[in-house]
C-alpha cells in the first residue's frame, strides 16, 4: 500500500489550486497525471495506477506527483471525473424524461465498458466533481416534474442501481471467462447434467420455469440490458406524477415572460419540496 506524504488538511480537491502562486513553473500538469492515471487503470486495472507507476509514465519521481495530487483518493477523484466527462449529454433535459433517463443509462454503461476499473469504486461519498455535478444536474433536471427533491434523488438512485448492477456483472464474467477459459456457451452446455437432474428431482419449481420459459438468458447483452431498462423505467413512471410540470428551465423562462397572472403562475411557483406532511430529510446536511 502506498504511503502518503504529510498529513495534510483534508479538502476537496476541487478547492486546490493546480499550481502555486508563487514559485517556478511546474513540469507537468494535474491533466497530464490523471491522463496517464486513466491510461494505466484501462490498462491494467485501478490498482495499477498507483503514485509510482504514473510518476514512471510521464518520467518523473515518484514523490513529485504529490506536488499536484496530495492524495491517492484525490487521483481517484479526478480519474473518475475525468472519465465523467466522456458522457456526451445535451446541455440540459429535453421534457422527455424517459428518454433522457434512457440517454444516461446507455452511456454510463457504454462508458463502464470503456473503464472496467470504474465498477470497482465503492464511493461512499461524492465528490462534486464539475463533470459529476454536471451529469447530477441532467439527471435530476430530467425528473424535475413536479416532485420533491428526495424522491428525485432516489428515482435517480434506481437507475443508476441498476446500470451499475449490469456493468459489474458484464465486468465479473469477462474477468470469470479470461480466468476459467469458458465462455458463457460452453459453461451453459456443460451444466445441462446437472441442470437435468434438478429439473428431474421437482424440487425447485421456480427454478425450472427459468429453464423452460425464461427468454432472458437466450438473449443477447444488448437485449438484456433494454428488457431491464424498460421495466425500471416503468417502476419510476408509476411514481411520478400524471400530469407532470414542465422541469425547472422551463419554468424559470415562462416565469421571465410576462403573464396574465393567476392560478397559473401559483402553480408554476409551487415548491414540491415544502409539499403539507413532508417533514423533510431529517439526516445529515451541509451547511452552507
Amino acid at each position: 500500500m502506498e504511503t502518503e506524504p504529510g498529513d495534510a488538511e483534508q479538502i476537496s480537491i476541487w478547492m486546490r489550486p493546480e499550481r502555486p502562486a508563487r514559485g517556478p513553473r511546474p513540469a507537468y500538469s494535474r491533466d497530464q497525471i490523471v491522463e496517464a492515471a486513466v491510461r494505466i487503470a484501462d490498462a491494467d486495472g485501478l490498482e495499477a495506477a498507483s503514485m509510482r507507476r504514473i510518476a514512471a509514465e510521464i518520467g518523473t519521481g515518484a514523490m513529485s506527483i504529490y506536488r499536484y495530487v496530495p492524495s491517492r483518493q484525490d487521483l481517484v477523484d479526478l480519474m473518475h471525473d475525468r472519465v465523467l466527462g466522456e458522457l456526451d449529454l445535451p446541455d440540459r433535459p429535453s421534457g422527455d424524461w424517459r428518454a433522457d433517463l434512457t440517454l444516461v443509462a446507455e452511456r454510463s454503461l457504454a462508458l463502464s465498458r470503456r473503464h472496467p476499473w470504474l465498477v470497482r469504486l465503492m464511493r461512499a461519498r461524492p465528490a462534486f466533481g464539475p463533470n459529476e455535478l454536471r451529469l447530477l444536474e441532467f439527471q435530476l433536471g430530467a425528473l424535475d416534474v413536479g416532485i420533491p427533491i428526495d424522491e428525485m434523488m432516489v428515482l435517480a438512485g434506481v437507475l443508476n442501481g441498476y446500470v451499475e448492477s449490469v456493468a459489474r456483472s458484464r465486468v465479473a464474467f469477462t474477468e470469470e471467462a479470461r480466468r476459467t477459459g469458458l465462455t458463457m456457451e460452453e459453461w451453459m452446455r456443460r451444466s445441462i447434467p446437472y441442470v437435468k437432474r434438478l429439473l428431474a428431482d421437482g424440487d425447485h419449481p421456480l427454478f425450472a420455469r427459468v429453464i423452460t420459459h425464461a427468454r432472458q438468458p437466450h438473449m443477447d447483452d444488448e437485449q438484456q440490458f433494454r428488457y431491464g431498462l424498460d421495466r425500471v423505467l416503468d417502476c419510476i413512471a408509476a411514481a411520478l406524477p400524471t400530469d407532470p410540470r414542465p422541469p425547472a428551465h422551463a419554468r424559470a423562462r415562462a416565469r421571465a415572460q410576462p403573464s396574465g397572472g393567476g392560478a397559473s403562475d401559483a402553480e408554476s411557483s409551487a415548491d414540491p419540496d415544502s409539499e403539507p406532511g413532508r417533514s423533510g430529510n431529517p439526516g445529515a446536511k451541509l451547511d452552507v
